[in-house]
């Protein structure tokens, strides 16, 4: 390969900046006119991004700038928090939490403008590859890379596997391409009549409809979901309480159970005193009676 042909991080760098949809074949296309190549199989080889590794790709490109502000926060917190207390590092993961959740919620605004409607469950997965990379530089780097294929998680202390989450190992260390929108394409003004424009709005009226009907029913699902573990938790609280109850008698009887042993010890031991006095003038009356019997007897 000559110094002006592209290498597999170039190649991929490409490949990855375009919209999910477009992946597979454009990775296949350049694979093919790559044939006869060393970069053939590789190219061919790289793995689609999961959604949430894709939005994550789509943020360190449009959001460059952001996500250095982020990696640069975690290098910080990393290192303030040696010695840190307890309360301390609480409230440095809160903050931590704060601006990843706020990283994402942009994350999910770009990913939207480019046609595709993030779900709650990607969402939470953007917010942990963003966390990971706060707290792991391995991670920082294969997010800085734009080349992820999966999403990422950690908790610091664990080990991640970080170069089976990006598209090549090389891409570790390698820094994805800043890119902007593409600019919407100028409408042709002219005045042209369309004879097909009421089909054409009923076909669009009819796609809208069935947009809207798939997305009612995930929304019904995802309420009736909620509302089924509302009504778990309302059943196990319930039970809870029960056996508070339960308890609370019990503890109620042994409180008087407690009172009536305590009464009992009471009268043993007033018993105990009385015979140890009974015991005593017995003891004195024998040893008395001892001493008149050998006074006779001398």
């Amino acid at each position: 390969m000559s110094d002006d042909e592209p290498g597999l991080l170039d190649v991929a760098d490409e490949l990855y900046a375009l919209p999910l949809g477009e992946f597979t074949p454009a990775r296949d296309a350049r694979a093919k006119a790559l044939k006869g190549t060393d970069l053939a199989a590789p190219v061919k080889a790289l793995r689609k991004p999961s959604t949430a590794a894709w939005v994550v790709n789509l943020l360190v490109r449009r959001e460059a700038a952001q996500v250095e502000q982020v990696l640069a926060v975690g290098a910080a917190l990393r290192e303030a928090q040696q010695g840190m207390s307890g309360a301390e590092l609480r409230e440095l993961t809160r903050q931590r939490r704060q601006l990843t959740a706020a990283v994402t919620t942009r994350a999910r605004a770009l990913a939207r403008e480019e046609g595709l409607r993030v779900t709650e469950a990607v969402a939470d997965q953007v917010e942990a590859t963003l966390t990971a990379a706060m707290v792991s530089e391995d991670c920082g780097r294969a997010v800085r890379s734009g080349l992820l294929v999966a999403a990422l998680a950690t908790t610091g202390v664990d080990d991640v596997d970080v170069a089976a989450a990006v598209a090549t190992p090389d891409a570790l260390g390698f820094a994805a391409r800043p890119t902007t929108a593409a600019e919407p394409a100028r409408p042709d003004l002219r005045v042209v009549p369309d004879e097909d424009a009421d089909e054409k709005a009923r076909a669009a009226a009819q796609e809208r409809l069935e947009e809207t009907e798939a997305e009612l029913a995930e929304a019904t699902e995802a309420h009736d979901e909620a509302t089924a573990q509302v009504e778990q938790l309302k059943a196990r609280q319930l039970q809870i309480e029960s056996e508070i109850d339960e308890l609370k008698r019990k503890i109620a009887a042994l409180e008087e159970t407690y009172d009536e042993v305590d009464d009992d010890l009471g009268d043993a031991e007033d018993a105990v005193g009385e015979a140890a006095e009974a015991l005593e003038e017995a003891t004195s009356a024998r040893d008395a009676a001892a001493a008149v019997l050998d006074n006779l007897s001398s």
